[in-house]
């Protein structure tokens, strides 16, 4: 049975400021993701799986101007990956819309799992 918490944190500032950065990394791999799915399928009429962009963020990680994604933590990047992929699963199963491009001013969110700790 897996279990989830829910709880409150009031963070020091500089853990608001590690927060800050991860929530900006997670925004960023999940918008140039979610454009590049979507150039893809339009330029090569092809699915992407969620090995290709996991392959992908690699790539991100591994260009100059993205550099800054090796910073935090690569866990809730992937993370958002597979949420990613959970989306365009509900999606072309008919249960909910086209994944959306995430802004500032929406609800930040980073997720880790249990391999994100030691």
């Amino acid at each position: 049975m897996r279990t989830a918490f829910k709880c409150r944190a009031y963070p020091a500032p500089e853990q608001v400021s590690v927060l800050n950065r991860t929530f900006g990394c997670v925004r960023v791999v999940w918008n140039r993701t979610l454009a590049w799915r979507h150039a893809r399928y339009h330029s090569e009429h092809a699915g992407t799986s969620f090995t290709q962009a996991n392959a992908y963020l690699t790539g991100m990680k591994a260009s100059q101007d993205l550099a800054w994604l090796n910073e935090v933590s690569s866990v809730p990047l992937q993370q958002a990956i597979q949420h990613q992929q959970t989306a365009f699963n509900g999606f072309f199963a008919g249960r909910a819309r086209y994944p959306r491009y995430k802004s500032r001013g929406g609800r930040q969110c980073a997720e880790y799992t249990r391999s994100g700790f030691r």
